[in-house]
């Protein structure tokens, strides 16, 4: 499930097997020579998470994107997203993304970090596949959070 009405509305009619909340964390780099790979990076995550919602509609909801820049206090950000995501009362929370900084981040749910792939230059075929790889690191933390429960 997507955040847009046509899913919250299946969401609402579904909720009690829509469990999981993807979050994706977005860090904007706005000095001119982290730029590139500051998008590289954005790309990567954008195209992961919504590959994972796809394999597992229904299950999961994904959200927009939280992003922010290099000046922002991520205790802070981290505190705020975990009182406000708690109300959505999802019982399972996965904060994904590709900078390693939110490891040392209390949050309520589970941080992923991933290293960011860049994926502009390869054909549809090989990014699929590293996508699918990818799936493959991150999918043993959601299956051990789904049997916790």
């Amino acid at each position: 499930m997507n955040w847009n009405a046509k899913d919250m509305d299946t969401y609402i009619q579904q909720k009690e097997y829509i469990d999981t909340l993807i979050v994706p964390l977005l860090k904007l780099e706005t000095i001119p020579e982290r730029m590139k790979s500051s998008s590289s990076s954005t790309e990567f995550l954008m195209y992961l998470t919504s590959f994972i919602e796809a394999q597992f509609k229904g299950r999961i909801m994904l959200l927009p994107p939280f992003s922010y820049t290099q000046s922002t206090d991520l205790v802070e950000m981290g505190n705020v997203l975990s009182v406000d995501l708690q109300k959505m009362q999802f019982k399972h929370v996965f904060y994904i993304t590709t900078d390693p900084t939110w490891n040392t981040v209390e949050m309520d749910g589970q941080v992923i970090w991933l290293p960011p792939i860049p994926l502009e230059n390869m054909d549809k075929q090989l990014k699929q596949s590293v996508i699918e790889d990818q799936l493959k690191q991150v999918l043993p933390k959601f299956t051990l959070k789904w049997s916790e429960s």
